[in-house]
């Protein structure tokens, strides 16, 4: 844990108490703080009285005097309509912040942050691995694993950075600053794309001569972000990434080979467990990213071959009578999808949960791909209209009932290549606590099936 020393002899208020928001409590306590915090789930407030804390409801009156509201990334900060702790904090002068901004203040650590709309998760642990490889001492977290607060930190953070937690925080500033892609998201609580692009810009904030810049230039709103970061002129390395086309002074990662400035580097088909083209974009990120931290090629290309995969995102569990069974719960919209529906010809498709904006429409072009989707949750009828008659489909309804159906029809049928994927397009929350809960799920199905 991370003692905030800095805090020390001041009164905090914390909202939200999940794992983030008590970790944040106990480092503010064990730098010597006062702690007022609060959540407007009763299970929470339980959950943090056998921590030891004494909930108190956020009002004007109880963050008057406080140097800070600790805010869960989870809680609209500004979108749709600001949450009443928020308003109340703004009215008696207190700044909102979030438990990064926090670790930031107290370590002023060396900071490599990654964002974007799909594929940071991928992007953070797989440059996670390759610095650990190369005998780097990090801590990773942000908005992947353990809340950062929570571990005994090392002078360099890795962090994946989700908009909601940039907002939260403003003193970022990023040694080594990477942008993915942008692509629509989470605009119910943003208000616009707009709004959604200027928050994830804001990756680069702060950096200055001898930083990083890494920016993917394959959609319009990050190739604005690079003409802008190019006309400012601070100093910083900028260096692009595609992977639709060979760039002549950047990292390109084309029909299945990573270029560096036009040069083949490798196949990519070194890297089995980084399948597809999205993957191919994780890959040539992570490469310049590492290159930036003072890697050598073989040692980066050497470290991304040994690493394993993400959880919840492609990963294999097991083969059924010779049949894939993909765990891709981490794919919450059907951007995400996309990525994994391109990977494989013949697929038995789990889908469904809380639908984003648009549902499944984008993902047209890959319906022949689908040999049967079966739909759980609360988009089954909606994915079912979309479906129609160009895919055959079942409204499985549940996640063990469409696990069932999947491989009783995919062994059943025996075609080559076939794969049952779990691939939602989705949010998890109607059904379970999380999409880890649903990948969970789904592998001990997995499991008990092939058992």
């Amino acid at each position: 844990m991370i003692a905030l020393g800095h805090a020390k002899g001041q009164t905090y208020a914390v909202f939200g108490l999940g794992r983030s928001g008590l970790a944040a409590a106990r480092a503010l306590v064990a730098g010597g703080a006062e702690v007022r915090l609060w959540d407007d789930s009763e299970a929470s407030r339980q959950a943090a009285e056998q921590a030891g804390f004494k909930p108190v409801p956020l009002n004007d009156a109880t963050l008057t005097g406080c140097a800070a509201l600790l805010l869960a990334p989870g809680v609209p900060l500004t979108h749709p309509v600001p949450h009443e702790s928020v308003t109340a904090a703004a009215r008696v002068g207190v700044p909102v912040i979030g438990d990064i901004e926090l670790a930031l203040r107290e370590r002023h650590p060396v900071v490599y942050g990654i964002t974007g709309t799909n594929g940071k998760s991928t992007t953070t642990a797989l440059l996670a691995h390759v610095l650990r490889a190369a005998n780097r001492s990090i801590t990773l977290g942000g908005n992947i694993g353990l809340p950062v607060l929570e571990q005994d930190a090392a002078d360099t953070f890795v962090l994946e950075m989700s908009s909601f937690q940039i907002d939260l925080t403003p003193g970022w500033q990023a040694r080594i600053a990477v942008l993915l892609n942008i692509t629509p998201d989470h605009l119910d609580r943003h208000g616009s794309m707009e709004n959604y692009a200027a928050i994830k810009r804001r990756i680069f904030n702060g950096q200055k001569a001898g930083d990083t810049a890494v920016i993917g230039v394959d959609d319009e709103y990050c190739r604005a972000i690079h003409a802008a970061l190019q006309a400012e002129k601070t100093g910083r390395a900028i260096v692009p990434v595609s992977v639709e086309r060979i760039l002549p002074d950047g990292i390109s990662a084309v029909d299945g080979v990573l270029y560096e400035n036009g040069v083949r580097v490798e196949n990519l088909s070194r890297f089995p467990a980084l399948p597809g083209k999205h993957n191919g974009q994780n890959i040539a990120m992570v490469y310049a990213a590492a290159k930036a931290a003072g890697l050598e090629r073989a040692d980066i290309l050497a470290a991304i071959a040994t690493f394993p995969g993400l959880r919840h995102r492609l990963q294999k569990v097991a083969e059924i009578a010779g049949i894939p069974c993909i765990n891709d719960s981490k794919a919450t919209n059907a951007e995400a999808t996309e990525k994994a529906l391109a990977c494989f010809d013949t697929i038995y498709w789990i889908a469904g949960g809380k639908a984003k904006d648009g549902g499944i429409k984008m993902l047209a072009p890959y319906f022949p791909r689908i040999r049967h989707a079966f739909l759980i949750g609360h988009a089954a009828n909606e994915f079912a209209a979309t479906l129609g008659a160009s895919v055959p489909h079942s409204v499985s309804g549940t996640l063990d009932r469409a696990v069932h159906d999947a491989l009783a029809l995919a062994k059943s049928e025996k075609r080559p290549g076939a794969v049952v994927l779990l691939s939602p397009a989705c949010a998890s929350y109607d059904q379970f606590k999380s999409f880890e809960h649903r990948g969970d799920v789904f592998i001990k199905l997995i499991e008990e099936a092939a058992a």
